[in-house]
């Protein structure tokens, strides 16, 4: 049983919370969020989880396995490195940092510690790209030449990030997904 402390419960964390319970072998151990609504919230919906505004509770805690991190991207950097340097595992939200360098020291420091980096992103484990997926990697769509989809949903805008690299990191990872998925020929 793996123990997950969720960092953040504003626009996403709700269903980071919900997924992270309705998985086999995970526990959500407890939230944190610095709102006080949102705690009300999280104690509303889930009167059995435990609930803190100070995200080192999580990332100290020797009851905790991982962090997720569902906070704004400018806070990232700081909170899976501290989750890290404490042997946490972490789940990050995207965009997983804000910059390559940080990104670069976390994947170096969770490589050091032996540990797991997972980037989450909304679109990689839905139904409809995982049918793509499978249609791609059998073959029943032919030799693919163009591809196209259209967003139409941009969700919560966020003011640290810039909805340009966004969507350009949507393309390039559903392209990179889909073409380390086809079969070689």
């Amino acid at each position: 049983m793996i123990r997950i402390g969720v960092i953040g419960y504003g626009y996403w964390g709700p269903n980071v919370v919900r997924n992270l319970r309705s998985l086999e072998g995970c526990e959500v151990a407890a939230v944190c969020d610095r709102s006080p609504a949102a705690l009300t919230r999280v104690a509303q919906v889930y009167s059995d989880l435990a609930v803190t505004a100070d995200p080192s509770e999580l990332i100290q805690s020797p009851k905790i396995d991982a962090v997720a991190v569902v906070t704004p991207v400018c806070t990232h950097f700081e909170l899976a490195k501290a989750a890290l340097q404490n042997g946490k595992h972490i789940f990050i939200e995207k965009p997983f940092t804000s910059t390559t360098q940080q990104a670069e020291t976390l994947v170096d420091l969770a490589a050091q510690k032996n540990l797991t980096i997972m980037v989450d992103h909304t679109f990689l484990f839905t139904g409809a790209v995982r049918k793509m997926r499978e249609l791609i990697h059998e073959g029943v769509l032919g030799d693919l030449y163009y591809y196209d989809s259209t967003r139409v949903n941009l969700g919560l805008f966020q003011h640290d990030v810039s909805v340009i690299w966004d969507l350009a990191l949507t393309i390039c990872r559903s392209w990179i997904f889909s073409s380390r998925s086809s079969p070689k020929r």
